[in-house]
């Protein structure tokens, strides 16, 4: 609360940014310790959470006020007009503190208290179980075994205690392969396919140099083929683009020509003092040591791969370039489409895609292993991996199979959630839109397949919200050492427990098919399959042509017929009960009768006195499968209506005329 000097500002304006005639609402600015609150003068709500906040500017002050613009990593724009300028000035300052925390420990989600006990917190945080999903997936097994060998992270940090390796990949062999790959992150499973015998691997680059090769690294990579009965070569797909390895090559080739002009220089001047030489020997290898590509001389049995995903920095760019269009009032059509297609966006959707799907077909048509990697093994790959699994495995398809799919292989193998959406006050070249790449992806396939997955896109889009609220502890922090150490599960909350309470409203009503339930999922990459997600960069812009979700027609049509159903029902139960109300009463008739002891001729003559009293459409009643409407009947309403003719009636022995 130190940083906040203005708690409440009224007779603020909310303009609309879409608006041609500048429309605004009126209604009072609140500033707490962890929201921004806008209560119109209709009593609506706005409530903006300051870890949304990506940026706040003062514009220049107007006859209206001081106009304050500000953008949400949730892509909500608002755009306030304060009064007082000094008013405007102390919120301004206040943001830029609120929204920048310096400590992960003053983050929203250490101080959240949604009303649960300790007990309850930690149910939901072992609602997901990894070993568990591995045993679905069938390991360990005779091929794939449980590693401890980071049990205590000596050997990567930024991988989870237990990883999964080959059986026949000894320690020492996963200590070498370690040091030769970048960070430490070494190949392990990801995904193992058990009908195809395959597996989905991943790690970062080597640090190859120009020359350098690692034993222990290629013996690893055996091992990953020999685990697969069903094929002997395995792929190594490289996420990073082509023109960046021949990039690499050639830079290579110069620091072999300028080390053979240099080593030929020393031997030949010998004025070159033995210290230069050093120096610039040391130069060369401390270039050569860079990250580099596996030389495919040193492995046999194996297929290399390029599918082209650019990096962070490119990534960051190309949202940027979006965002500045979708915020562009007045555009035309032809410029829409003229800006979307030079920000990349798209294009980039479309490589990621690619590349998962490459990966898919090499298992499910090769039965093939496949090792992914990009630099440091946890952007691209992360984003190629999950995907692959996606389009194999429909558990993934599934409300908590997706939630296992994060946690498996964005959470756990170590996505720099942190620093890749800005949780605290750091580099601002750290940050990059991964994760939302992917959970668009998965959305352009929601599109291709709307009866292959169980949730909607209101499901991607809340998981989106909290990956930058900071709400719940799954996304804090940048691998599970470092969550271990926040001590996460004892002091904040798993966010998958409450999207099931709410699971309700991520429902696909489409899901269902039994056929697409269980297929592998071939989309279709052709350029016009790629569309812009107008409710992920547009969901708070209301007055932005407003339609309506087809999903929430459906829904409502679901929850009516469900309601219909149920009246059904109910309206059964009763004519049920109006059944049995009559036999009772016919029932009851016939025990009365029954106890007695009434003579035959008796019998009859109450019985016509009881026909004569009952109205016509009442005896036509009794009359089985008829109706008051069905006059089919109708000729034998007088018969039944006379009296019954004279009979011979025998009583007590004495034959006797009754009439």
């Amino acid at each position: 609360m130190e940083h906040i000097r203005t708690t409440k500002v009224e007779q603020v304006k909310l303009l609309d940014r879409f608006s041609t005639s500048n429309k605004s609402l009126t209604g009072t600015l609140y500033l707490t310790a962890t929201h921004l609150l806008f209560i119109d003068a209709h009593q609506k709500e706005t409530w903006i959470l300051h870890h949304h906040i990506a940026s706040v500017e003062k514009l220049a002050l107007t006859t209206s006020g001081c106009p304050l613009v500000i953008q949400c990593k949730n892509f909500r724009t608002v755009h306030f007009i304060v009064p007082r300028e000094r008013d405007c000035h102390d919120i301004y300052n206040s943001l830029l503190q609120l929204s920048k925390q310096a400590k992960y420990e003053d983050l929203y989600a250490f101080s959240y208290n949604p009303k649960q006990n300790d007990a309850e917190r930690l149910r939901g945080w072992e609602l997901i179980d990894l070993a568990e999903e591995y045993k679905r997936m069938g390991v360990p097994n005779s091929n794939w075994q449980l590693s401890d060998a980071n049990r205590d992270y000596k050997i990567c940090e930024t991988y989870p205690r237990e990883l999964y390796v080959p059986r026949i990949a000894s320690k020492p062999i996963i200590v070498g392969s370690s040091k030769f790959r970048s960070k430490g992150r070494f190949p392990v499973l990801s995904y193992y396919h058990q009908s195809k015998e395959a597996a989905i691997c991943r790690c970062s680059q080597p640090l190859s140099g120009f020359s350098a090769r690692c034993l222990e690294d290629e013996h690893l990579l055996q091992a990953i083929s020999k685990a697969n009965p069903a094929n002997r070569y395995m792929y190594v797909m490289d996420t990073r683009p082509r023109h960046r390895v021949q990039s690499w090559w050639a830079t290579q080739k110069d620091i072999g020509r300028i080390i053979v002009r240099i080593s030929s220089k020393i031997w030949n001047d010998e004025k070159i003092r033995e210290s230069d030489e050093k120096k610039r020997l040391n130069a060369m290898a401390n270039r050569a040591a860079g990250k580099g590509y596996e030389n495919e001389d040193n492995y046999s049995n194996i297929r290399f791969q390029f599918v082209g995903i650019e990096n962070i920095h490119v990534m960051r760019s190309s949202l940027q370039k979006l965002l500045e269009v979708n915020g562009t009032k007045g555009l035309s059509v032809n410029d829409f489409y003229s800006g979307l297609e030079s920000s990349g966006w798209l294009r980039h959707i479309k490589a990621v895609m690619d590349a998962a799907i490459f990966l898919a077909k090499a298992i499910e048509a090769e039965s093939a292993s496949v090792l992914v990697h990009c630099s440091d093994g946890w952007d691209r790959t992360s984003q190629v991996c999950s995907l692959g699994s996606l389009l194999l495995d429909p558990y993934y398809r599934t409300i908590r199979g997706f939630m296992v799919l994060i946690e498996k292989d964005w959470i756990a193998f170590g996505h720099k959630f942190s620093e890749r959406c800005g949780h605290l006050d750091g580099d601002p070249k750290e940050v990059s839109p991964v994760f939302t790449q992917f959970l668009e992806c998965v959305w352009h396939l929601t599109e291709q397949f709307p009866q292959g997955f169980e949730f909607n896109e209101a499901f991607l889009l809340q998981i989106h919200e909290h990956i930058h609220s900071c709400q719940f502890g799954n996304f804090i922090g940048n691998c599970q050492k470092e969550r271990e150490e926040l001590k996460l599960k004892e002091k904040t909350y798993s966010l998958w427990p409450f999207l099931l309470d709410d699971q309700k409203k991520y429902l696909n009503p489409l899901y269902g098919s039994q056929s697409q339930k269980s297929a592998v999922l071939e989309p279709n990459t052709v350029s016009f399959n790629f569309k812009f997600w107008r409710n992920m960069y547009h969901q708070f812009d209301r007055t932005l042509h407003p339609r309506q979700s087809v999903f929430n027609i459906i829904m409502n049509m679901n929850e009516q017929n469900k309601q219909l159903e149920k009246d059904i029902k109910d309206l059964e139960s009763q004519i049920k009960q109006r059944k049995n109300k009559q036999t009772d009463g016919i029932l009851s008739k016939e025990l009365l009768n029954s106890v007695r002891p009434e003579s035959p001729a008796l019998k009859a003559t109450l019985s016509l006195k009881e026909q004569a009293l009952l109205p016509v459409n009442d005896v036509l009643r009794t009359i089985e499968g008829s109706s008051p409407a069905d006059n089919r009947y109708s000729e034998y309403a007088d018969e039944f209506s006379k009296a019954e003719p004279a009979v011979v009636s025998l009583e007590y022995g004495v034959a006797r005329m009754t009439c």
